[in-house]
């Protein structure tokens, strides 16, 4: 043990005893230590500038990758929204249609509270479409003929197809 304190003092003394131009080649050799740690690290970052951009690009393309995933999703949802709408728009021209002239002729010619007693048997569809075709003061007079229920049922599926307002 006493040997390890001795050489240890002894370093010590050596390093202190150095002149001054022994210490000043130290730290010249510094910058060169520095010079050859910088080339390390350019050979660092040059062999894993390849791998990084390879990374950069692969995260960019799952970007897009999940952009172009949610754009697919909102087109879906457009395509399906506008699906709704033409078959909306179908079922309203098929009610329309429903109530031909000569039925509506049928239900014109008809005193009121016979018709009215007629179109509460009938689907509320038709009876709204075809009271739709009357005129008004008639289709005013078989409304009020009919039990309230039956016609605010009738009321309200006429305001539901002659409102402009879109079903979605």
């Amino acid at each position: 043990m006493n040997k390890k304190i001795n050489m240890a003092v002894l370093g010590t003394a050596l390093a202190l005893a150095l002149s001054p131009a022994a210490a000043q080649a130290l730290i010249e050799e510094t910058p060169v230590a520095n010079a050859l740690e910088q080339s390390e690290i350019d050979r660092f970052c040059g062999n894993i500038a390849d791998a990084a951009r390879d990374r950069r690009y692969a995260l960019q393309e799952e970007e897009l990758t999940k952009l172009r995933a949610d754009i697919d999703s909102r087109i879906k949802l457009l395509e399906d929204r506008r699906a709704e709408y033409e078959q909306w728009l179908k079922r309203r021209e098929v009610f329309l249609a429903r109530a031909e002239q000569s039925v509506v002729g049928i239900y014109s010619r008809m005193r009121a509270d016979a018709a009215a007693a007629k179109l509460t048997e009938l689907p509320n569809e038709l009876a709204a479409a075809i009271l739709m075709q009357l005129k008004e003061q008639q289709a005013g007079q078989i409304l009020s003929e009919m039990e309230a229920k039956a016609a605010a049922r009738l009321t309200t599926v006429m305001a539901s197809v002659a409102s402009k307002k879109d079903p979605s």
